[in-house]
Formats: structure tokens, sequence, C-alpha cells
């Protein structure tokens, strides 16, 4: 399976972010963050472990107390609840996958269309032909699945809410790289297909900056580096201390 090259060129800005501070309680982790994401692209946030990169998607969903702009396609979100902001079409996935474990495939699926009033049948249709691996799992509870098929399961269930931005959060953490490469695989395909806008916060360096064609390099929660993903990617420092080579 090959690595893809880029993602295919965006138009227009769907989510403008500036000026983002965030953090819990008296603890201060995002100190003014100024990016956006292209509507039909792909953006990656980079950085080290305790840089803020799971922060700042805890702050777009609504998840914790924030200053500053987040607007989305237009209009403000920054305040607003963590529920009015996925009915606005912001899904996230968070670290650890998030399934609910009790629940069988089906359900969380079902669970994921939870906002729309139309029957969800023909996407979870569509989710089985992205994940076959799902169809075979249809009434297995999630609990029992691989880690790479809960993965899988809870990116599906944030695509059923057929989202606007689609927040991933360390998609490739423990699993094995064929895993990865075969996700990140899929999420080129829905790329093309859906148009869905993707903000992804990912360790693998090497295939973020693959699939994405913007990326920011976060430090201690503040933006150090940010451009064309091709760009970053040629970055000397980038390479030594992200790529390994």
């Amino acid at each position: 399976m090959s690595t893809p090259e880029g993602a295919a060129a965006p138009g227009g800005v769907l989510l403008d972010v500036r000026g983002l501070h965030a953090g819990y309680g008296e603890i201060k982790v995002l100190h003014g963050l100024d990016f956006m994401v292209s509507a039909g692209g792909v953006t990656t946030l980079l950085g080290a472990n305790g840089a803020g990169k799971t922060t700042t998607l805890r702050a777009i969903s609504g998840m914790i107390r924030t200053s500053g702009d987040i607007v989305l396609a237009g209009a403000p979100i920054g305040g607003k609840a963590t529920e009015a902001i996925a009915a606005l079409g912001v899904a996230h996935v968070p670290d650890g996958r998030g399934t609910f474990m009790e629940l069988t495939v089906e359900e969380n699926l079902r669970l994921g269309a939870y906002t729309r009033r139309d029957n969800p049948a023909a996407d979870m249709e569509k989710m089985f032909t992205y994940f076959p691996k799902l169809r075979q799992r249809f009434r297995q509870q999630a609990g029992t699945l691989s880690g790479g098929e809960q993965q899988m399961l809870a990116i599906a269930r944030a695509l059923m809410l057929r989202p606007r931005l689609l927040l991933l959060d360390e998609p490739s953490f423990g699993l094995a790289p064929l895993i990865v490469r075969e996700i990140f695989e899929i999420m080129r395909t829905v790329i093309a297909q859906e148009g869905t806008s993707i903000l992804v916060v990912e360790q693998n360096a090497a295939l973020a900056l693959a699939i994405a064609d913007r990326a920011y390099l976060l430090e201690t929660g503040r933006i150090v580096m940010s451009g064309p993903a091709t760009e970053i990617r040629k970055d000397e420092a980038v390479r030594r201390s992200y790529l390994g080579y």
C-alpha cells in the first residue's frame, strides 16, 4: 500500500482560529495560537508530548474554557457547548478512541448520527464500504474489537455525523504500522469522496505530512513553524526531530 503524497488543493477557509488561549484551571497550555483549516483540506498539528496538540482539539470542541476567536464557516463557535458545536458539523475522535465498549458496532454507528433527523442507513452502508472489517463485526461489542478495528469504528462513528470538520487525535496511537497505514489510506479515500476537512494531531509525522496539505508545529503551546506540508517535510529540523532522517 503506497503512502499518499499530499492532499488535493483545498479551497476557502472553513476553520479560522486567532489568538487562542486555553488551559486547565490555573495551568495555561495554549498561548495565542493562530491557524486555519481550509475547506476540503487536511491540516496537521505536529509537536512533542505536552506541546498542546490535544488541548487545541479540545478547545475547538468546546471541552475546555478558551479565549480568542474560533470561527467555523464565518460563524464564531468559541464558548459554545460541545453538543452545539457537534450540531454545527464538528466531529471529534479523541485520543484513546472513545468508542462505547459495551455497545455493538451497529449501535456505536447509530449514535454517531444522533443529531440527524434522516435515516442513517445509507451512510452506515457507506461506512462499511470504507471500513469493510466493521461489516464483519456488525453485531460485535466494540470492546471485543482489536485496537485497529476500534479506531476504525471511532472514525466511522464520527463520519456518521456528516461533519464539515473532523478532528482526529492521535489516530495511530498504539497500533501496528501496517494498521496505521491502512487507516491513513482509508482517510485519503474519505477526503477525496466526502470533501470533509480534517484537523489531525499525530505523532507519526511522516504519515501526517503525507496526507496533509498544511502543517503547524507546536512547542509549549505556541506555533513555531507553519506552511505547506511539502515544505515542512523538507525542513532540516523537522526531519531530524520528527521524521528520523
